[in-house]
This record gives structure tokens, C-alpha cells and sequence, in this order.
């Protein structure tokens, strides 16, 4: 992990267990921060706003803030990717993966994001 004042890039693995009705991440919005991936091996789907896209190796994506969105593996094998994220982001996911709390829309709303479906 690359972490900076102005950007986090995370090398993260899918090994092929999720899907779009179990993505990585439901349907969520940050209100200032940008997001973008990058595609190193498989392919992720997305939902970006009302459309549907895949995304496979070598190829990215940039989801502008304010944006709703959610992705996930879009095959039964791993998937290897950069997501490249602010700090912001990058915290609300620690905060989401830590376990501690269980009150998730809570979590978004303090790191200024919003979850839309769980």
C-alpha cells in the first residue's frame, strides 16, 4: 500500500467470491472524494450512477464524487486491482473492515460519504 497526503493506492485481491448481488462494495456515494481502479488481472463489474460496466486487465476506471456506485468480481476467479483512493476513503474502509462497529451508515456519514444499500 502507497499511502500520501492526497492519495492511498491498496493492491487487493477478489479470490472470485463475490458477485453483483454480493459485491466487494454495495451501493455507496462519497460526497467530495474521487475514486478510480485500476485492473491488473480478471475483471470487476460496476455500477456507476444507472450504468453497468466491466472493467478487465489493464484498464481502469474513475468514479467522480457524488457519484453512487458499487463493484464486485465479475468472474468465479481472482481478480487483482489498484484502487486508488483519498485518505478520507481509505479511512472509512479501515473503519468498515475493523470489525468494531456494526452501524454502518454511521460510519459513511462520518467519513462524508453515504451508504445507499447494504
Amino acid at each position: 500500500m502507497i499511502v500520501c497526503d492526497s492519495f492511498v493506492i491498496a493492491d487487493w485481491t477478489d479470490p472470485g467470491s463475490t458477485s453483483r448481488d454480493m459485491p466487494i462494495a454495495g451501493l455507496h456515494l462519497h460526497r467530495s472524494d474521487d475514486e478510480a481502479w485500476y485492473v491488473l488481472s480478471g475483471r470487476l463489474g460496476f455500477r456507476v450512477g444507472d450504468e453497468e460496466r466491466e472493467v478487465g486487465a489493464g484498464e481502469s476506471i474513475l468514479v467522480r464524487r457524488g457519484t453512487p456506485h458499487a463493484y464486485w468480481n465479475a468472474t468465479a476467479e481472482p481478480t487483482h486491482y489498484l484502487l486508488v483512493m483519498t485518505p478520507r476513503i481509505h479511512e472509512l474502509i479501515e473503519a468498515l473492515h475493523s470489525g468494531e462497529r456494526g452501524d454502518y451508515a454511521t460510519i459513511f456519514a462520518e467519513h462524508d460519504s453515504e451508504l445507499l444499500a447494504q
